[in-house]
């Protein structure tokens, strides 16, 4: 087969098809394949005319179809699928070939794969790609890894397709190896907390003050005119205002309380553990969802019925528009707190890991495209570019600003429902974790204490330098140098 595309794309599921449709819509010649040609047929039958696509019924031909430097970007299903289809392109490329990892995979896979594949003389990308299915086709935001040799050839590629924000691509290098699909995890992470942030919000109004779905609906649309503007705020406002076609109810209140997760908020989760990075409020999004699939845990509390409030707030009129008030306010602190989290544990990842990660560039291409895009990206990625931002997103001046004059709405918030038992795990988690920042000593060292005592662990002191121990079960309880 004659070399025509100047890039490929391998399966074409809905957001592979969508990636392919793109770049054809874009001045890319497409070569296409699939694993099972009835697809590589569709596309071809439903949309061939939108642009210049190459289809191959082997991998071979497809290959073939590919100008050199070839690129080879594979959509297929995460692990042992991604790792076979790597290996078989590999198995046909020449040095200084690309193979891109679209797809949401595991950053240490992705280290992995790319120190296997560089040895055998390719390039290998993992390029966190945000937007779902429309994304892909109508403009995502991309967070491409690997070496700077194979960006000069994916960048005009990935700039023809991404969103645009303020005319601006959403994409840019992240850094080497598995940087890209790092970055996108905590995407997601920051996504999972931004979530249950505005589910503990519609709790607060539906069950503590009795809204209905439409009058709930109506806020978030008025919030959306705020400070708090973003993608999510938006969807939510359609989501509460759907009426189920069958029953002729709120759409939100027919759909079973059970939240799926796909891996990405643990990840975020497990990875902020091993690198001692606190994410409270990614966190406790991650086990929000998981008590919510905990059905027979959740129906025997039903079943033993706990005595506790009911979660109505009895407020009048006022006091309920008050209320409305301070979780709006609430959940723009804890939203900032969740990015504040999130940029912490890229940055002490990039560390160990020593990717050079433009944290200013990361904010800038989740400005569109991506499921977290919201207004006040552009404040935080000026915050990183003046150096404000250094330690913690939270001590830029905006945001501290911001932070101080919602916090006692953000306190009312955690103590009202806290008072009248509904779960804002995420709220109360966030306030926690900056009051924890606040403090001007923790009871940590009293832990430390315990340690010492159960297992002679040692502790540092405050007014001389070195490492102690306490002999705390002995009479006298003398203190040695350890």
């Amino acid at each position: 087969m004659t070399a025509q595309a100047n890039v490929g794309v391998v399966g074409l599921a809905a957001m592979g098809a969508s990636l392919a449709r793109n770049l054809a819509h874009h001045g890319n010649t497409v070569a296409i394949y699939n694993r099972t040609p009835k697809r590589t047929d569709t596309l071809m039958e439903q949309h061939g005319d939108e642009g210049a696509f190459v289809p191959s019924y082997t991998l071979q031909d497809f290959v073939d179809s590919l100008i050199p430097p070839r690129t080879a970007i594979i959509m297929v299903k995460a692990g042992e699928p991604t790792d076979e289809m790597i290996n078989a392109l590999a198995d046909l490329m020449q040095p200084g070939d690309i193979i891109v990892d679209a797809g949401n995979a595991y950053f240490p896979d992705t280290m992995r794969r790319e120190k296997e594949i560089r040895a055998r003389g390719l390039h290998f990308v993992g390029c966190g790609v945000s937007g779902g299915e429309e994304g892909a086709l109508k403009g995502p935001s991309m967070m491409p890894g690997g070496t700077e040799e194979s960006w000069q050839t994916l960048k005009p590629i990935l700039e023809s397709i991404a969103a645009k924000a303020e005319g601006e691509p959403c994409v840019t290098h992240i850094g080497a190896n598995g940087a890209g699909h790092f970055v996108k995890m905590v995407h997601n992470g920051i996504e999972y907390s931004d979530m249950q942030l505005i589910a503990e919000s519609y709790d607060l109004m539906r069950r503590g003050l009795g809204m209905s779905a439409n009058e709930i609906g109506d806020v978030f649309e008025q919030w959306n005119k705020s400070e708090l503007e973003s993608y999510l705020i938006e969807i939510t406002a359609d989501v509460l205002h759907e009426q189920d076609k069958t029953t002729g109810k709120p759409l939100v209140d027919i759909i079973l309380d059970h939240a799926g997760m796909k891996g990405t908020g643990t990840w975020t989760v497990q990875t902020a553990l091993s690198l001692g990075v606190p994410v409270t409020g990614i966190a406790e999004a991650v086990f929000a969802r998981g008590l919510s699939s905990q059905t027979a845990l959740r129906q025997g509390a039903q079943a033993i019925d706990f005595a506790g409030p009911d979660g109505s707030l009895q407020l009048s009129e006022q006091e309920r528009e008050s209320f409305i008030e301070d979780i709006r306010h609430a959940l723009y602190a804890s939203k900032i707190v969740a990015y504040a989290q999130g940029f912490n544990e890229i940055t002490t990842a990039a560390q160990e890991y020593d990717w050079k990660i433009d944290l200013a560039a990361v904010a800038r291409i989740w400005r569109g495209g991506c499921i977290i895009r919201a207004k006040f990206l552009n404040r935080i990625a000026e915050a990183f570019e003046s150096g404000q931002a250094e330690t913690s997103l939270l001590f830029a001046p905006y945001f501290k600003e911001a932070i101080e004059q919602a916090q006692a709405s953000w306190r009312r918030v955690v103590a009202r429902a806290a008072q009248y038992g509904i779960p804002t795990p995420v709220f109360a988690s966030s306030l926690s974790y900056f009051d924890g920042l606040r403090a001007d000593r923790l009871p940590a060292a009293l832990i430390q204490g315990q340690r010492d005592y159960f297992g002679a662990h040692t502790y540092q002191r405050v007014d001389k330098e070195g490492t102690f121990h306490t002999l705390w079960a002995e009479e006298g309880r003398p203190e040695i140098n350890a």
